[in-house]
């Protein structure tokens, strides 16, 4: 949820320019329709945002519909698993996935939405970041091992197999895909 000081119609503002990405693509975003649809005045967009990739970076930094809820089930399996779940949740979702797909397919092209994307998963690792604390302390993670990594390798593997190969991620592959990170292959 946003946090710093910004307009008072914020979420609103939000859901919209989510909204109308999904619906229409970042081609046809336009600050003229996120204020039709939250009922603020474009100039209101405009002192806050001054471009649409600067609107969409905070929407998807600072709106709640990617929040994440850091699990503490007692290990770090079960804590993968949980987050492996909702990876999966996002990436498929018929409110997120559309604006997963549509933020990926615009960010090459825009780089703005490239370091929103750096800044959210540095974000999102942060609040991760307990979750290899804890399995730390109870001696289930080598000493050295990056919790980097082993956030790329999990997400990576769902996000490959959704986003790439078109492919199903039911709970059997995301057991097979937490196991396989923690063990390795062999």
């Amino acid at each position: 949820m946003r946090t710093q000081e910004g307009p008072r119609k914020a979420e609103a503002i939000f859901a919209a320019t989510l909204e109308l990405l999904a619906e229409h693509g970042y081609d046809k975003l336009a600050i003229e329709g996120v204020a039709a649809r939250s009922g603020v005045n474009k100039t209101t967009l405009y002192r806050w945002w001054p471009s649409k990739d600067a609107l969409l970076a905070a929407a998807l930094r600072d709106s709640g519909l990617f929040a994440l809820d850091v699990p503490d089930t007692g290990s770090l399996r079960g804590d993968l698993l949980t987050v492996a779940t909702q990876i999966h949740r996002l990436l498929t979702s018929e409110h997120t996935a559309p604006v997963v797909t549509a933020t990926l397919t615009a960010g090459p092209r825009r780089p703005e939405l490239g370091e929103v994307s750096r800044s959210f998963f540095a974000d999102r690792m942060a609040r991760e970041q307990p979750i290899f604390e804890r399995a730390a302390a109870r001696g289930e993670l080598r000493a050295g091992a990056d919790p980097v990594v082993v956030m790329d390798l999990l997400a990576g593997a769902i996000w490959f197999r959704l986003l790439l190969r078109g492919g199903e991620a039911d709970p059997k592959f995301l057991e097979e895909a937490v196991d396989t990170v923690l063990n390795g292959a062999s």
